[in-house]
């Protein structure tokens, strides 16, 4: 079908586009137009932009699917094209038939594209390794052990050795296991005032060590999700400095929560790794716009009945994915980032972690786009969520930033 997308502002934050008032014009699933139609083009539907920013479907770099058909729908009506879903489902993706049946489920909702991690090792349990080689066939994009450890450090390095043979990623999440096991909330003053148990930044800080001598080794490409510390931040930093293969991400919830934000055992505040202090999030503020890192949803959709329990029996975790653009929009206006380079956040840079060739708009480019109204407000409550998940810490704000509509290569798949 050829889509015209007339009147918008379109922005490419990888190309450096950024134009008013202007046409995107789409035709068999591609990008084919910026500005002038292409000679013969005969749009078969149009789609008014005005007043909308036109931008590359966003990439959400760590979403779980616990209802694909409710979440992928939640994925799109949140301006998300492409999800890459971690492997702590029920059972874990540790066999290429989960992992081809999950890719096969996601292409017969058509919604938005799934991107499966696969077990690193089976039934995550952190000891042998699981068929990697099959995994990658049935669609993996790269393999991770989701929020769980891997507790023997050679186990680990045999495993990152065989990933990197292969040229193999692994996606980490860098908590280390003793230090953190009976945690519940950041290990500082607002945990000793409300008698929770703490984890300490150094569980984040000695896995980011760990894992950095072991690329250092291997030469394995690892991601490091969801770093919640400055301490933390810095190591990678470093790591990327001296070239090692490590990219990383941030919750987007730890872009604006603190500790503070647990308040009085606030369970929609609980998040794994835990809100820090002010000053942690601050550092991971300055490390986004500074383009150390992507920014995800981490989004953990939650049973009500799991979120009404004692914050120390709580699910960590909170819905993400129709947040994610808000709440980028929020962080970027807090931190004066201008829109596009916001918006490379939640494209482009995840794009480049995943090594694809997404989150533009360039000519040839697959047409995954977002058409949103920056300024249209409105209030998230659980009604207004088509995730099952309606958890969040955000309930009852008031949001900047609506989709108006979502394409999936040339599709329509949402419109407001």
């Amino acid at each position: 079908m050829n889509i015209e997308i007339k009147n918008g502002r379109v922005i490419d934050p990888k190309n450096g586009v950024d134009r008013g008032a202007t046409s995107l014009f789409v035709a068999g699933g591609s990008v084919v137009g910026l500005g002038e139609a292409p000679a013969g083009f005969v749009a078969d539907q149009s789609i008014d932009a005005a007043g909308c920013v036109v931008c590359p479907g966003l990439i959400d770099l760590g979403a779980r699917l616990n209802s694909i058909e409710a979440e992928l729908a939640a994925a799109v009506a949140g301006g998300v094209t492409s999800v890459v879903v971690p492997p702590d489902a029920d059972p874990p993706l540790d066999e290429p038939e989960l992992a081809d049946r999950l890719v096969h489920r996601g292409e017969e909702i058509g919604k938005a594209r799934v991107l499966p991690l696969g077990a690193l090792t089976l039934g995550l349990n952190g000891e042998r390794l699981a068929e990697l080689a099959g995994l990658k066939k049935a669609g993996c994009i790269a393999f991770s052990q989701a929020n769980r450890t891997v507790v023997d450090t050679e186990a680990l390095l045999r495993a990152m050795e065989y990933a990197a043979t292969f040229g193999f990623a692994v996606w980490l999440q860098p908590q280390d296991y003793w230090l953190s096991r009976n945690g519940i909330a950041h290990e500082g003053e607002v945990a000793s005032r409300l008698g929770l148990a703490g984890i300490p930044v150094a569980a984040e800080t000695i896995a980011i060590g760990t894992i950095i001598q072991l690329v250092r080794i291997t030469g394995c490409r690892v991601h490091l999700t969801r770093i919640s510390s400055a301490a933390g931040m810095q190591l990678v930093h470093r790591a990327q400095h001296d070239n090692l293969p490590i990219t990383c991400d941030v919750g987007v919830h730890h872009l604006l929560l603190t500790e503070n934000d647990i308040g009085y055992f606030n369970t929609h505040a609980r998040f794994s790794p835990p809100l820090r202090t002010q000053n942690d999030r601050q550092a991971l503020s300055d490390a986004v716009v500074a383009g150390w890192a992507a920014v995800c949803s981490d989004h953990t959709p939650v049973g009500a009945d799991d979120k009404l329990l004692p914050f120390g029996e709580a699910k960590p975790g909170a819905t993400g994915l129709e947040v994610l653009l808000p709440l980028t929009l929020r962080w970027a206006e807090a931190a004066k980032v201008d829109l596009s380079a916001a918006l490379a956040r939640i494209t482009s840079a995840p794009a480049e972690v995943l090594g694809l060739s997404a989150g533009h708009l360039a000519i040839g480019a697959s047409a995954d786009v977002c058409v949103f109204d920056p300024e249209a407000t409105w209030q998230l409550t659980p009604e207004s969520l088509k995730s099952r998940g309606k958890n969040s810490p955000w309930l009852g704000y008031m949001m900047t930033g609506k989709v108006k509509a979502t394409l999936v290569g040339g599709r329509v798949v949402y419109r407001a």
